[in-house]
């Protein structure tokens, strides 16, 4: 039997009201109502909702947060951000200071200097940098996203470094093109530095996989804070031209705000992915107390000073961390450690994708070459507890193997409800190892 369509008749049409609504907003959470229509056979009437600067300031906003904001990052964005900017706009400002003593050194403005001599001298300053960025990349490069907080700050404080060198560059005529070179291969270090946390951070503040969107609204901030800062540089350097007292104090002045805003922005930061640090600090207060603690208060208790304070120092070198070394080769046993220590260890992980090997206090982690992400922070927790108990336990080992079976698990859960990422531990292994453990056959006379 078909069915009939049945059309609304003309009276019907006529008693009706239809009310059109339309909303604002880059998120279902965050819509703001704009406009409404009310339309019927006999009359429309049109209303506006809100201020039209209030909707031309968030439409205005959007170019610089990003979409969702701020339910779409984490709560240390803003902070982090706020810090960033400020330490971002001291830097354009001392870099228009930093140019300028440059270009005074190389000798523009002045007769007796050549374009030749000017461009071979900023083709070798930038040459440095570009072979300088290459070797910190080849040394450090698998070791930033491990400690993103520590290198942050390194970066920042290597291109301090390099702006100096520049600023100091024309006091030393005679060593003019080394001291440039050296502050070029400075920058080199804060650009691979800078650019590689960056993309750690960006990945952690993003909570809607909007890592992309993150990224181009932080572009848009940089901007305008890079167009005021160059506006005060150039204020300030106009100001303080002919007057190396005045340059030196705003540069230093600038510097020490710099380093300041740079420690505050790293401290806001709560990550919650882990590394050896954050690991045995959230591990050595699960034995103590059987809880777990949140990534804020975990990151209160980093060290992230890339220099050693007496009083962070000694409580640095008690964590567990720095008697746990992953990664261990096995060629760097001789054969009385081979006998002494690999082989007494072995029976205890032969179900296991790793091997602990305890040698003067030191945990050291012998990482199967098929092991997963997985089994290597296991290792690592393994390690950690081995590293805590190396002067508690006569049988290290057995008692280790215990608690992990008893406690990992749990341990783990307790990470994962409050937050952090446990499908990884970030820390880079270069050297790896097979091994088939088996009983020796005797011999039948």
């Amino acid at each position: 039997m078909a069915m009939e369509s049945v059309s609304p008749s003309p009276s019907s049409v006529s008693n009706k009201t239809l009310t059109l609504e339309e909303w604002n907003g880059s998120s279902p959470t965050k819509l703001s109502k704009t406009f409404t229509i009310k339309a019927s056979s006999s009359s429309v009437s049109i209303q506006r909702s809100g201020a039209r600067f209030t909707h031309v300031w968030r439409r205005l906003l959007q170019a610089f947060v990003p979409e969702g904001f701020p339910s779409s990052v984490t709560a240390d964005y803003v902070p982090f951000q706020i810090w960033d900017l400020l330490q971002g706009l001291s830097t354009y400002i001392r870099t228009m200071l930093s140019t300028q003593a440059l270009l005074s050194a190389i000798g523009v403005g002045e007769k007796s200097a050549t374009v030749i001599g000017a461009t071979f001298q900023w083709f070798l300053r930038d040459l440095t940098g570009m072979l300088g960025g290459i070797l910190f990349t080849f040394y450090q490069g698998s070791n930033l996203d491990s400690n993103a907080k520590m290198w942050r700050l390194v970066a920042d404080l290597m291109n301090d470094l390099g702006m100096l060198m520049d600023l100091i560059s024309p006091l030393f005529p005679s060593a003019f093109v080394f001291v440039v070179c050296l502050g070029s291969i400075s920058r080199s270090f804060t650009g691979v530095a800078s650019g590689a946390t960056r993309a750690a951070l960006t990945q952690h503040f993003a909570l809607q996989d909007n890592a992309a969107d993150i990224s181009a609204k932080e572009g848009s901030q940089e901007t305008v804070a890079t167009m005021i800062g160059m506006a005060l540089g150039m204020l300030v350097a106009r100001m303080t031209i002919g007057h190396p007292l005045a340059i030196w104090f705003s540069f230093l002045s600038l510097t020490m705000f710099h380093m300041y805003a740079n420690y505050r922005a790293v401290r806001c930061l709560a990550l919650t992915s882990l590394n050896p640090e954050r690991s045995s600090i959230l591990l050595q207060h699960f034995m103590e107390t059987g809880q777990v603690l949140s990534p804020k208060q975990v990151s209160s208790q980093e060290h992230v000073l890339p220099i050693q304070i007496p009083s962070c120092s000694s409580k640095k070198a008690n964590s567990l961390d720095m008697k746990v070394h992953l990664g261990t080769r096995i060629s760097s046993f001789d054969n009385m450690e081979i006998k002494e220590h690999l082989l007494s260890a072995a029976p205890y992980y032969t179900k296991a994708k790793y091997l602990l090997v305890e040698k003067k206090g030191i945990i050291n982690v012998i990482v199967h070459k098929d092991s997963n992400a997985a089994d290597v922070l296991k290792s690592f927790i393994h390690a950690l507890v081995l590293a805590n108990n190396v002067h508690k336990s006569k049988s290290l080992h057995s008692d280790g193997q215990m608690w992990m079976e008893n406690q990992y698990e749990v341990f783990i859960q307790k990470l994962k409800s409050l937050g952090w990422k446990t499908e990884r531990l970030l820390s880079p292994i270069i050297w790896r190892a097979n091994w088939i453990y088996e009983p020796l056959e005797e011999k039948i006379d």
